[in-house]
C-alpha cells in the first residue's frame, strides 16, 4: 500500500477544501486537518469512493497549543509519509488592536504561526531524508502591508511570508520546495469570521475558493517561491513596492475601517 500522504489542515472548506479535491483527483493519498469530525467523516467516505484512494483525518483545534504535536503523533503512529504538507488553516479578525480579547489573538498567532512552524519543524525532516518533499504555506496579499483594524492578522501572514521564502532557499538543495500562497480577498467564510465591516465590499472583488486553490496548486507543483493570485493583485503587489509605508497605511486604514 501507498503510504505517502498529502496533509492539508483546515480541509473541510474554502480553499484547503478546493486544494483537497484537487490532490484527490490526482490520486494523491490525503491525511485532513480540521475540527469539524463530521464533515471529515462525510469527505472520507465520498472521496475515497469516488477517486479509488486512501483518505485519514484527524479532527483537531490547530489554535490549541499542542495540537501539532498530536497530529505528528497520529503520523508516526500510522507510519505515514507525507510528500506534501499544506499549512492551510487560518483565521482573521476586524477591528481596532483593543476591541478584541487577547485570548482570540492568542488563538489567532497559535493557528496562523505556531501550529504551521510546528508542522513544518516535524516534517520537514524526513522530506529532506528522502530527498523530496513540497510544502504550500497560506499567506496572503496582507503579507506586503501593514495591517491597520487587522494589524494582528497582518502580522501573522507576513510572518508566513517571510518564513516561507526563508525555507524556500533553505531547502531547495534538499529537492524540497516551500510555496507561499498570497491570495487576496477570496469567497469563504474569512469575512465573516473576521467581523469585517466591509463584508459587503469584500465579497464583491472577492475572487472564488476554487480559482485560488488551481492556482495555488499549479504554483506549487512548479516549485513557485511565491504566488499571487490573480492579475489585479500581482499588479498591486507590485506597485506596493514603490509606496511609502505612510501612504499605504493610510490607505488600508480606510479600506479596514470602512
Amino acid at each position: 500500500m501507498n503510504k505517502e500522504y498529502v496533509l492539508i489542515t483546515g480541509a473541510t472548506s474554502g480553499i484547503g477544501y478546493e486544494l483537497m479535491l484537487l490532490f484527490a483527483k490526482s490520486k494523491n493519498n490525503l491525511l485532513l486537518v480540521s475540527r469539524n469530525k463530521e464533515k471529515l467523516k462525510d469527505i472520507k467516505l465520498n472521496i475515497e469512493k469516488k477517486y479509488k484512494i486512501n483518505v485519514e483525518y484527524i479532527a483537531i483545534d490547530l489554535s490549541l497549543y499542542d495540537s501539532a504535536e498530536k497530529v505528528f503523533s497520529f503520523i508516526t503512529s500510522k507510519k505515514l509519509k507525507i510528500s506534501i504538507l499544506v499549512n492551510n488553516s487560518g483565521f482573521g479578525w476586524g477591528g481596532e488592536f483593543n476591541s478584541s480579547s487577547i485570548d482570540r489573538y492568542q488563538d489567532m498567532i497559535n493557528l496562523n504561526i505556531l501550529s504551521l512552524t510546528k508542522l513544518t519543524y516535524f516534517i520537514l525532516p524526513d522530506m529532506k531524508k528522502r530527498k523530496r518533499g513540497k510544502i504550500l504555506n497560506l499567506a496572503s496579499v496582507a503579507a506586503f502591508l501593514p495591517g491597520p483594524y487587522m494589524s494582528v492578522y497582518f502580522a501573522t501572514k507576513a510572518y508566513v511570508l517571510s518564513f516561507s521564502e526563508a525555507l524556500f532557499f533553505e531547502n531547495i538543495k534538499y529537492n524540497i520546495t516551500v510555496t507561499a500562497l498570497c491570495p487576496g480577498s477570496t469567497k469563504t467564510n474569512f469575512a465573516s469570521v473576521a467581523h469585517l465591516k466591509n463584508q459587503k465590499s469584500f465579497d464583491s472583488s472577492a475572487m472564488s475558493a476554487k480559482q485560488v486553490a488551481l492556482i495555488g496548486y499549479n504554483g506549487l507543483m512548479k516549485g513557485k517561491r511565491v504566488v499571487v493570485t490573480g492579475i489585479l493583485n500581482r499588479l498591486s503587489v507590485f506597485i506596493i513596492k514603490f509606496v511609502p509605508h505612510n501612504i499605504l497605511g493610510k490607505i488600508i486604514t480606510r479600506i479596514n475601517n470602512y
